[in-house]
């Protein structure tokens, strides 16, 4: 099975800018889980440089789609981004065998 990550790159000022546009981005995602897409989204601390998103096989055009809807990103919170295919070995999110 695969899954399909998501990376982003986090821009400098992302701590100080996200509460603008943080209660939309977590609706975007919200969605997303809501419709099976989405497994696990969070950003990585100390230091807040990355941000990482675990979607379900097959769904490049979800994680799309909410790249090109997401605040973060439509306002510079985002510096880069990059979308690979993830070769899922174990973990509950796993198919039973």
């Amino acid at each position: 099975m695969t899954h399909v990550l998501l990376e982003y790159t986090l821009g400098d000022d992302y701590l100080e800018r996200r509460g603008e546009f943080r209660a939309e981005h977590l609706a975007l995602l919200e969605a997303a889980v809501g419709r099976g897409e989405l497994v696990l989204a969070g950003a990585l601390p100390d230091p807040f440089d990355k941000a990482l998103y675990v979607w379900t096989e097959g769904s490049e055009a979800a994680v799309k789609a909410f790249v090109d809807a997401d605040p973060y990103v439509a306002n510079g919170l985002v510096a880069g981004s990059q979308v690979r295919a993830w070769n899922t070995v174990v973990g509950a999110a796993m198919p039973p065998a």
